[in-house]
């Protein structure tokens, strides 16, 4: 396996991996465009750092994500990270974890951040790599 930056020629061969994860595992709705849009905005933003992960020539997940400066250093705001369905429950999402925050501390940040849904899965997950929810900050939301 090869993780490597992701580059705007990727989000063609991504969009499919991309509806077919969420539309079969959440019920969502997303389409060609909305596909399209979702990893564009992360990837053209300034501070970027998109990832993917190739099995032989076949990208099987994807990491969205951006530095985010503080006034003492900088922050990984890891955005989404995805597996593809059929490979997960294999280590490979763990594996993909470990290498982003290998790569990101190298290049200077000072913690990663992420917002995910709060139920066992996740947490099951993140929790075995060492992530704690923050208890300084609370998501708030309202529905417009």
């Amino acid at each position: 396996m090869v993780c490597r930056s992701m580059t705007e020629a990727d989000i063609e061969r991504l969009i499919p991996m991309y509806i077919e994860y969420y539309n079969s595992q959440d019920g969502d709705e997303w389409t060609e465009e909305t596909t399209y849009k979702r990893i564009h905005q992360v990837l053209s933003r300034e501070d970027s750092r998109c990832m993917v992960l190739e099995d032989a020539g076949e990208i099987i997940a994807l990491a969205l994500g951006y530095y985010e400066q503080y006034d003492d250093g900088f922050a990984y705001d890891l955005v989404e990270i995805m597996v593809a369905g059929d490979c997960q429950k294999k280590g490979i999402g763990t594996t993909f974890m470990k290498e982003i925050e290998a790569r990101v501390k190298k290049d200077g940040a000072l913690l990663i951040q992420l917002t995910a849904v709060n139920d066992k899965f996740h947490e099951h997950f993140y929790g075995k790599l060492g992530y704690r929810n923050a208890s300084n900050l609370v998501l708030k939301t309202k529905m417009l």
